[in-house]
């Protein structure tokens, strides 16, 4: 097999996505044919995929030392010295790219990628416009978009009070900011965009824990789950050691029902964060799902101490209230969020707690069962809240003493617990 069909061969499994078998081919051919720039190239393009992002720029650099007009493989090398955080020689291979082909719109827009990287927000803006009037002429009307939309979010109209900067921590902050924007788009509904912009970061950057933890939160608003967690895995990998990952990682293990991960995961945002209500509110959620209503009560009072406020909290209290059946306290929650839902104006929730607490006040009445309902309340109150606990010992009584009234079987219950807990 002659350098053409080897180097073919390789091209078809690069494509494949068969990386490792690509780049034996293309060795290969370097071998026989250890001039042919092009093949270096590809076989850095591989290591790129494969994550060797070393030995990829070692590939784009032997292409150049054979041909030092390869506009590819100054951009190519460019992209690997970003994801290496080398932004410097980044940029100095981006620029030559573009001087050897100066309507280039992809090395534009790699230029502005790594202006913003390096703070310099004006210039990257600059790189976005000129890359998006270059995709316009070549009717590439999806990237022309998206550059835009890198400029609305580096042209941010909302800014901070100005504060002190130097050089060092410019840079983090506009970061910060053109991440905050994403997540803002993403919380209006536009999330496949966000995510198509987080997929261009993560492509020129793959080393961006942030950008993953970005991508992670969205894929949880998708109710991509699975997506979400492997992102935030990614992140915690990379050392991007934050309370958001952990909070975001275990909403998403509750949904796919992993409730012990998600309140491991709720642990550790809180030994981070222990002041976030949220967190609480998160925990209080998968306690209550798991059937323990006493932690997830408990929970929600301690989001209730860091914020008095906090609507939600209080409405989730109080469903945890009426599967304990305490009606008074359930009742008491709800009205409260009602309250502040309506202070809020959010019309939306509001209407939801005034249903639930419809509900709740037909299916309850004051006089209904009061008796029977607070024998209940004690008894669950014994078992730690799990009423599961509970049912198996009436179960077993009603084995030993059938034909007894259900009020009779709570109290008999009950009472054997307490003379065993010495009550």
């Amino acid at each position: 097999m002659n350098n053409h069909e080897l180097y073919l061969k390789g091209l078809e499994k690069a494509k494949q996505k068969d990386y490792a078998r690509a780049i034996a081919d293309f060795s290969q051919v370097v071998q026989i044919a250890p001039d042919f720039a092009e093949v270096y190239l590809q076989r850095g393009l591989a290591y790129y995929d494969l994550g060797q992002i070393l030995q990829a720029v070692s590939d784009y650099t032997e292409t150049l030392k054979i041909d030092s007009q390869f506009v590819e493989a100054y951009y190519s090398r460019a992209l690997a010295r970003v994801a290496l955080k080398n932004l410097a020689g980044a940029l100095e291979d981006v620029e030559r790219a573009i001087y050897l082909r100066g309507n280039y719109a992809a090395a534009y827009s790699l230029r502005g990628m790594v202006r913003r990287k390096q703070g310099f927000i004006h210039d990257a803006i600059a790189s976005f416009k000129k890359a998006a009037e270059l995709y316009l002429q070549q009717k590439d009307k999806e990237n022309c978009r998206l550059c835009l939309e890198r400029i609305q979010q580096l042209q941010s109209p909302a800014k901070p009070a100005a504060q002190p900067q130097n050089s060092t921590t410019a840079p983090m902050i506009s970061t910060k900011d053109y991440f905050t924007q994403l997540l803002d788009k993403a919380e209006k509904g536009n999330t496949r965009e966000a995510i198509a912009d987080l997929n261009w970061v993560l492509q020129a950057d793959p080393q961006d824990a942030q950008a993953y933890c970005c991508r992670g939160v969205v894929h949880c608003k998708m109710g991509n789950y699975r997506e979400a967690i492997a992102d935030f895995n990614q992140a915690l990998l990379l050392k991007f050691q934050d309370a958001i990952v952990y909070r975001n990682r275990g909403k998403a293990r509750a949904l796919l029902g992993d409730h012990q991960g998600a309140i491991a995961d709720f642990n550790q945002a809180m030994q981070t964060q222990p002041q976030d209500a949220l967190i609480y509110v998160a925990r209080g959620n998968v306690y209550r799902a798991m059937g323990n209503y006493l932690g997830a009560i408990a929970d929600y009072t301690q989001a209730l101490q860091i914020n008095p406020d906090d609507a939600q909290a209080y409405y989730n209290r109080g469903i945890a209230y009426t599967l304990l059946e305490e009606m008074q306290s359930a009742v008491e929650d709800c009205q409260k969020a009602a309250s502040i839902f309506c202070e809020q104006e959010d019309w939306e929730n509001y209407q939801q707690v005034l249903n639930s607490l419809q509900k709740i006040q037909t299916a309850y009445p004051e006089s209904k069962k009061q008796k029977y309902n607070l024998l209940r309340q004690r008894l669950l109150r014994l078992v730690g809240g799990y009423w599961e606990i509970a049912q198996r010992l009436i179960d077993q009584k009603q084995d030993y003493y059938p034909g007894m009234s259900d009020e009779w079987y709570l109290q008999k219950v009950i009472e054997d617990l307490e003379r065993d807990l010495g009550r």
